[in-house]
């Protein structure tokens, strides 16, 4: 046996010893924005959401008193920790400045973003594909988190279980997350997502089941809608929040902002995590799915196109990457899409939920990738808002053109308040949260987007700023004009405080005769003035330049009363 034959068979082994190894426990969190529809023609239409769903008399979800505006006895060490991991601006988007409890009453002390979550979901069980046994995963929440003068929401769910393979675990991560299937197979099973999700309630029954089977009632709903059909578990998991295409009845309706995969966040607990291939890694960090038979990279590396290349340098962050420390042989992969955290399993540090990798999985981290895809959605939003304007407007429309010019404005306005109060750089100077939202925010390619969407804005604000001094520079021209006009009668019939016609000894009824007269002449005189100060105004032109000839004035002032050529 050669040499090459010798390191193929010593590959196959380590990777066949690395994917039998056991997950001892995967935490998923998934994060899906979506952009809300404020209602047309409704009381509503200018309430807050959040609001709108606190006095929902069935809905189940209730706004969260977190740790920091309720008891104090919930506040333990790791909320601390949380608290002082951010910079001074970014804890007031989170926390606010703790001088008011939300209690529902505006108050400039309140955290901009409100958390709503519900507690009759407890659990997930779920089919990978067709003939798979199912996997029963415990719901840890499910919350909706609303931003204070922006039309955003972003669904939270955060899922665990335990004692399952490596390949497993994969699949869960890739194919979980996903608000409707794809496409099918020949057999009709849905693409990429879930063959099976089922949410259960506390004593085992089935509240919801997904419907990602059903093509044809998918199929039918593009082609009638042109938007997707949001699959059956996911939108049971938002009521009462509707798709804004489903024609269900709802005040609080939303559409998809982003790619139908939701952004995920993994924690994965494995006894030997350095025994992992490099394939492993690969799949977890670009969120790729896995199979029990596979045992080496997910592609051919050169269509990868220089992403497995240099995949460690790209999403990787290996300071833990170390056979030393608390927690050692702790890996995170960034993605953008994805941040997940790889670990000893043996390692109480490592899943400790108080102080240790767990709590900061679930807090630091889930926070700053939070922030990173709120940033996104915020973008993705202000770009669509500027579409749905333009699409609307009609010029030759002047109630069009006023919707169009208000809808600018309002845009121009909301994206100057999110610069201020949710555009951040940098969240954090501690190195390793600094580093992970420098990954997130490079991966997600938000200072391009930013910068688009700022330019857009401003480009659309500019024009509106120019059309308004067109305007205000053709009635100054129009006054000008009449002004000009007017003022020859004024000089000649006010000369030396005479007056042409001496009525002053008239009967009133003569005065008001002749007044009614003189009023009806003027008006008409300025009317006619300023239909023809277009071209009243070329002639004052000509008139004024000394280098015409009198006959070229005198044209100027017959084009007065010539007809305009197209």
């Amino acid at each position: 046996m050669g040499s090459s034959e010798v390191e193929a068979v010593a590959t196959a082994a380590e990777a066949g010893t690395a994917a039998s190894q056991p997950v001892r426990h995967l935490r998923q969190i998934l994060l899906w924005p979506l952009r809300l529809v404020p209602p047309e023609g409704s009381a509503a239409h200018h309430a807050k959401p959040w609001e709108l769903l606190r006095d929902l008399p069935d809905s189940p979800w209730r706004e969260e008193v977190d740790e920091y505006t309720g008891d104090a006895t919930r506040f333990h060490e790791r909320h601390y920790n949380e608290f002082v991991s951010f910079l001074p601006y970014v804890q007031r988007f989170l926390y606010g400045e703790g001088r008011a409890r939300r209690d529902g009453t505006k108050s400039d002390g309140a955290s901009p973003m409100r958390v709503f979550r519900r507690h009759d979901v407890k659990a997930v069980r779920v089919v990978s594909r067709p003939g798979d046994a199912p996997l029963t995963l415990e719901v840890v929440h499910a919350d909706l988190y609303f931003f204070y003068d922006l039309d955003i929401v972003m669904l939270n769910l955060e899922v665990g279980i335990s004692d399952l393979s490596l390949a497993q675990a994969q699949d869960l991560l890739y194919r979980f997350g996903r608000g409707y299937p794809a496409g099918w197979d020949a057999e009709g099973s849905p693409l990429h997502g879930m063959h099976g999700v089922e949410w259960l309630g506390a004593d085992g029954q089935v509240l919801a089941r997904s419907d990602s089977g059903e093509r044809g009632a998918f199929l039918a709903h593009v082609a009638e809608h042109r938007a997707p059909r949001i699959a059956s578990h996911w939108a049971f998991m938002l009521q009462p929040l509707v798709s804004d295409h489903s024609g269900e009845p709802g005040l609080l309706r939303y559409r998809q902002i982003e790619y139908h995969r939701m952004p995920v966040m993994g924690f994965i607990a494995v006894d030997e995590p350095a025994r992992l291939t490099r394939g492993d890694f690969i799949r977890l960090g670009l969120v790729i799915g896995g199979n029990e038979a596979e045992t080496a990279l997910p592609y051919l590396e050169s269509t990868l196109q220089g992403r497995a290349a240099d995949f460690e340098q790209r999403f990787c962050y290996d300071r833990f990457w170390i056979d030393a420390g608390m927690a050692p042989r702790t890996r995170y992969l960034c993605s953008g899409h994805a941040l997940i955290v790889v670990g000893d399993a043996r390692s109480t540090f490592y899943n400790c939920r108080d102080r240790g990798v767990l709590a900061q999985f679930r807090h630091q981290h889930f926070l700053l990738f939070l922030i990173a895809h709120f940033q996104k959605a915020a973008l993705l939003m202000f770009s669509d808002t500027l579409v749905e304007a333009l699409k609307q407007l009609d010029i030759g429309q002047p109630a069009s053109v006023r919707r169009f010019k208000r809808a600018i404005r309002a845009s121009f306005e909301s994206f100057l308040r999110f610069t201020h109060r949710y555009w951040f750089h940098s969240v954090s100077d501690q190195a390793q949260v600094r580093a992970l939202f420098q990954m997130c925010s490079t991966h997600l390619d938000l200072d391009a987007l930013y910068a688009e969407v700022k330019e857009r804005i401003a480009d659309m604000n500019g024009y509106l700023d120019a059309d308004s001094l067109r305007r205000q520079a053709n009635t100054v021209v129009r006054l000008t004009v009449v002004t000009i006009l007017g003022l020859v009668g004024t000089v000649t019939t006010g000369f030396l405080g005479m007056n042409l016609l001496s009525e002053a000894d008239a009967p009133a009824s003569r005065k008001l005769w002749l007044f009614g007269i003189v009023f009806v002449a003027t008006t008409v005189l300025t009317f006619y003035t300023m239909a023809k100060s277009k071209g009243l105004s070329d002639f004052l032109d000509a008139l004024s330049d000394e280098r015409l000839s009198t006959w070229t004035k005198f044209k100027a002032l017959l084009a007065v009363w010539r007809r305009p050529v197209d």
